[in-house]
């Protein structure tokens, strides 16, 4: 798997299958495995690039926040490096506040979007400083109440009913990340800006997913999106969470591969 520098931090991604390169980003607080249940579907047709983004899974943290513009910094490095000019991408959750400056930073790189459980907003004060709290505590108690406390808030309550192989399966990906990676992860969520007004200057094809279950970025975050952005469709995985694609990586898949398909 290669690992590159980029500024402060090694990171590492996985490159599978050939094809027009397809970019997906994994949520907080998962790494590029979250992605794989799903990527099989697309592997047949697509070179399917798989980034650990900063401070998750295999990649180092760096020094201070991890912020939108480093991820971002760090995603154009990735492909540089991949030798992959323009790419459509897809982002759960942080991953898609990733694209938002990704495209506000290098948009003649992005072929189309695909914007799973994300929202375009900022976090309101009181959501700020809670995160910001959350950021202290989990240096003060490690990271194991810090995860147990997300799993309720990630995955949706089918999820937790009927699969407790996929609940465990994701905190075993979340056990990846150190207290301090947390830590500074959350920092840089609490300083993304608000990417509403960037919603309109999205002018490449673009599909909005969320999950019916997603307690954190579910339909009226969507529809928020798909209203503000030229052409966009929206979609809603039934019985999924904030981790559609982990939680129903079937669905996911064949309506990634399907917007691909109409792209091409």
């Amino acid at each position: 798997m290669p690992v590159i520098q980029s500024g402060d931090a090694e990171i590492f991604y996985e490159s599978l299958g050939s094809g027009p390169p397809l970019v997906l980003l994994h949520p907080f607080p998962a790494h590029r495995a979250l992605w794989m249940p799903a990527a099989h579907a697309l592997l047949l047709r697509y070179r399917v690039i798989l980034p650990d983004l900063r401070g998750h899974g295999d990649s180092g943290i760096g020094e201070g926040p991890a912020t939108m513009q480093k991820h971002a910094a760090d995603l154009a490095r990735v492909l540089d490096h991949a030798e992959v000019g323009r790419a459509c991408f897809a982002g759960v959750s942080i991953g898609g506040y990733v694209l938002f400056e990704f495209w506000r930073k290098f948009r003649d790189r992005v072929a189309a979007l695909a914007l799973f459980n994300t929202k375009a907003q900022p976090d309101a004060p009181e959501a700020r400083a809670a995160r910001l709290q959350s950021a202290a505590e989990v240096l003060e108690r490690g990271n194991e109440p810090f995860i147990e406390s997300m799993l309720p808030k990630l995955l949706g309550r089918t999820t937790r009913t009927a699969r407790p192989d996929l609940v465990e399966a994701a905190r075993a990906m979340m056990r990846k990340m150190s207290p301090e990676d947390i830590s500074l992860v959350q920092r840089g969520m609490a300083e993304r800006p608000d990417s509403v007004p960037t919603l309109k200057t999205i002018n490449v094809p673009t599909l909005i997913v969320t999950g019916d279950e997603d307690i954190l970025t579910g339909p009226p975050e969507a529809e928020l999106m798909r209203q503000s952005i030229p052409g966009s469709q929206m979609k809603v995985i039934t019985k999924a969470g904030h981790y559609s694609p982990w939680e129903q990586p079937e669905e996911a898949g064949r309506l990634l591969r399907q917007f691909l398909e109409q792209v091409s």
